[in-house]
Formats: structure tokens, sequence, C-alpha cells
């Protein structure tokens, strides 16, 4: 094969991976900020709200979407159900219950920097 030509497939298979990489959904795999809540009313799917469950509020992810959540400053993890929309503060992924914030251990705090893997 002339060397043209393995550049050539080179750059084109480099480019099929960055394009493949690319068509995953951002909500399968996602790390930013998340805050918590406890409100005593009903979840955008019609739920009520319980504060100790382990829920969360997503703005895209489908209802009983389950989601493994991780406190990247302290490294625990917690498996929570999305049963709400949000949040609606510029800059978080995710709304955790206070059980879930319980659990990842940043109550006091209030937000805390987190990836999320859909299970």
């Amino acid at each position: 094969m002339k060397n043209t030509n393995r550049a050539a497939l080179v750059v084109a298979t480099a480019v099929a991976g960055l394009m493949a990489a690319a068509s995953f959904s951002p909500a399968l795999a996602q790390c930013g900020r998340a805050s918590w809540y406890a409100l005593n009313s009903r979840t955008a799917s019609g739920e009520h709200m319980n504060p100790s469950a382990l829920t969360a509020a997503h703005r895209s992810l489908p209802f009983g979407t389950r989601v493994k959540v991780t406190n990247k400053n302290n490294g625990k993890s917690v498996v929570v159900r999305i049963n709400d929309r949000g949040p609606f503060i510029k800059g978080r992924v995710l709304d955790l219950s206070k059980g879930a914030a319980l659990k990842l251990g940043f109550v006091r705090s209030g937000h805390t920097s987190v990836c999320m893997a859909q299970l």
C-alpha cells in the first residue's frame, strides 16, 4: 500500500471513530454539578416527592431510568431512579433527593461534582 493511501486510511479511520463517539447520547454518561432537593409536592412524573427515596430529576432522561451517580469528591455511589424534570440552574446536570444526597455525602454542602451513567 502506498504511503498516500495508508495516510488516507488512517485519517478516514480516525474520523469514523470520532463520528461514532459523537453519536452516543450525552445522557448515557455525563459529569457535572448536582444539588439536592426535598419538596412536599408532586414530581413531573406525577408521583409524590419522597425526600428519603433514591430518586433524581434530569432534563431529558425518560422517567423510570436508573442511573448510577458517583460523587467525584469522595467516590461514594448510589443508584437513583429518574422521576422528575430539572435541574433548572445553569451548570447543573442532576437534582437528587435528600436521601440520595445523604448516601453520596453532600447534604451539608448542598451541591457537589458528580458523574452519572445510565444503567
